[in-house]
């Protein structure tokens, strides 16, 4: 459960701290004092897109942190051991967004990017806004929430690989018969160019091999002269050979060393440096006996060389590139002639994958209709308990043999409501007041919110457009889902706010010309206090005081 926030200069927040316990929560104030801004940070914390309109005017920044008991949030726990994050229990998650727009992001200390906020996000905190009703007129929405329901997460998975398998295999049949008369020319000019490059048989290292043969060949004429002229000056001149100078200073140095023993390490370097002569002499005579000026071979390697530079040209490649572009023509020719085999093997293959995804899809219907059912007949039980007495909700699920492919199935999810006696059951879209469809819209969410395994909700002025007993029994539903977790309500109606746990009211004050947020933990006293000035009047009486305190006592009788 979300245990604390902490804001640092967001909106017009420019320095609030507060801790949150479990069960039902409400927050009261009056409009514009920011209540839904306490929001806004959470959904910020919870890796909504950063904005630099949400930095406080004159801030560099705003600074904003949450701190999460895991005992709850199986799924966060389970995420964050997954990233290595885990830590005791907890999750501390913190935002920062610069005036100019950038954001970063820690989850237990490190730093992370906003992707993974969200999807951490998401196994923490459920929020529902006062705008919900608009999603959920979109038929996607409506499918998404059935499944949700209907817990179809394994069945949805079947229908997605069933649904990836066959539009990957029919994606392999279009391509393979656009191969027509275009297609036969191709394989016309494969044929010939891999002819082409099988003769020309290049080999792997050959290119490499022939260039240093055409250097030793091109220059032999100057490595046997300089060769000869290096061995004579090293062994063969008659006067000044480095072998006679190097054996006449050993001579001269043995004597020495008899003399003086510091002379003896300069007599062992002497020795070797005569021994590696001598070795250099005999690999030189051998290197330069083997050389020989091959007009005929050097000619044939440039031909060679000429005719890989032409056909490396022709194939606008480098001349090493030739081996590896002879194997992909190679391939792709194959793969051409044997189209036809190839394509009788893959419409097999997509007969065989569409049964599959029939079946598939088939199952998840008849999950869908079973969910449907019960999720129509506990939406039904609480609008009839919201001011709605004969209405009746129902969801029709509409299998569509001639559908396309789809990961969500062939089925047209549809939210139907019969406000009245008589009334044929509507599209959840053409329901005229606003009133019913906040209410049924209210109602969805509460029951959506039973199934979520998100250990804290948060509900943003859902009440809206309801009052009297209704918003008592809406009170009560609120309560009810935070008796098993952690429920935020933002609330207007004192009918709400007696129903909850804890009480914190948010206002607005103005020091030194600038406007700030404050929230305050409610005691009993305060907090008659306050559910008075929601039940309204120019002054607080008595009996509004009176009412406030029976309201407060009767929810928590």
């Amino acid at each position: 459960m979300l245990a604390e926030i902490t804001i640092r200069n967001f909106a017009i927040i420019d320095r609030l701290d507060v801790e949150f316990d479990a069960g039902m929560t409400v927050l009261s104030g009056e409009t514009g004092a920011g209540k839904s801004i306490l929001v806004d940070a959470l959904n910020l914390i919870l890796g909504d897109r950063a904005d630099a309109a949400a930095v406080r005017e004159g801030a560099e920044r705003a600074d904003i942190s949450a701190r999460f008991i895991l005992d709850d949030a199986p799924a966060a726990r389970a995420w964050l051991t997954e990233h290595e994050l885990d830590d005791d229990n907890e999750c501390v998650i913190r935002r920062v967004v610069a005036s100019e727009g950038r954001s970063r992001c820690w989850i237990n200390g490190a730093p992370m990017p906003a992707r993974e906020l969200r999807e951490l996000g998401e196994k923490l905190v459920d929020i529902h806004g006062q705008h919900a009703h608009q999603s959920l007129l979109r038929r996607s929405a409506q499918r998404a929430l059935l499944d949700e329901y209907g817990e179809h997460t394994d069945t949805l998975a079947a229908v997605a690989e069933a649904a990836d398998a066959l539009r990957a295999t029919r994606e392999e049949i279009a391509r393979i018969e656009q191969v027509d008369d275009a297609g036969d020319m191709r394989i016309d000019l494969l044929r010939y160019q891999v002819n082409e490059l099988d003769a020309l048989d290049l080999g792997a290292d050959e290119l490499e091999t022939l260039e240093a043969e055409h250097r030793r060949l091109a220059s032999a004429e100057r490595l046997i002269g300089d060769g000869q002229r290096a061995l004579v000056a090293l062994y063969e001149a008659e006067e000044g050979a480095a072998m006679d100078q190097l054996g006449s200073a050993e001579r001269l140095v043995v004597d020495l060393a008899e003399i003086d023993d510091g002379f003896t390490p300069v007599l062992e370097l002497i020795a070797g440096a005569r021994i590696q002569a001598q070795e250099a002499v005999d690999a030189l005579r051998h290197h330069v006996d083997t050389l020989d000026i091959d007009p005929q071979r050097f000619h044939e390697v440039e031909q060679r060389l000429s005719s890989i530079q032409d056909l490396a040209r022709k194939h606008h490649c480098a001349p090493a590139d030739l081996p590896e572009l002879a194997q992909r023509l190679a391939a792709e020719l194959e793969s051409l002639e044997g189209a036809g085999a190839r394509l009788a093997s893959l419409r097999a293959d997509a007969e065989r994958q569409t049964e599959d995804y029939k079946k598939a899809a088939a199952a998840l219907s008849d999950k869908r209709r079973i969910a449907a059912g019960h999720l129509g007949e506990a939406i039904t039980r609480i609008i009839q308990s919201l001011g709605m007495p004969e209405g009746v909700f129902s969801v029709r699920v509409t299998p569509d043999a001639h559908a396309r492919v789809s990961a969500a199935g062939t089925d047209e999810i549809e939210f139907l409501i019969a406000a009245n006696p008589g009334q044929s059951a509507r599209p959840l879209e053409r329901v005229a007041s606003g009133g019913e469809l906040s209410r049924i819209s209210l109602a969805i969410e509460v029951v959506a919110a039973t199934r979520t395994r998100v250990p804290t909700l948060v509900f943003d002025e859902v009440d809206t457009g309801i009052g009297g007993g209704v918003a008592e029994i809406v009170g009560r539903q609120l309560r009810e889902l935070g008796a098993t977790g952690q429920s935020l309500c933002v609330t207007h109606l004192p009918q709400v706010a007696a129903q909850a746990a804890h009480h914190l009211h948010v206002a607005k004050q103005v020091a030194d010309g600038q406007t700030s947020t404050r929230i305050s933990r409610l005691d009993d006293k305060a907090r008659v206090e306050e559910l008075a000035r929601m039940l309204g009047g120019v002054e607080l009486t008595a009996q509004t005081r009176a009412h406030a305190a029976d309201m407060i006592a009767r929810a928590h009788g």
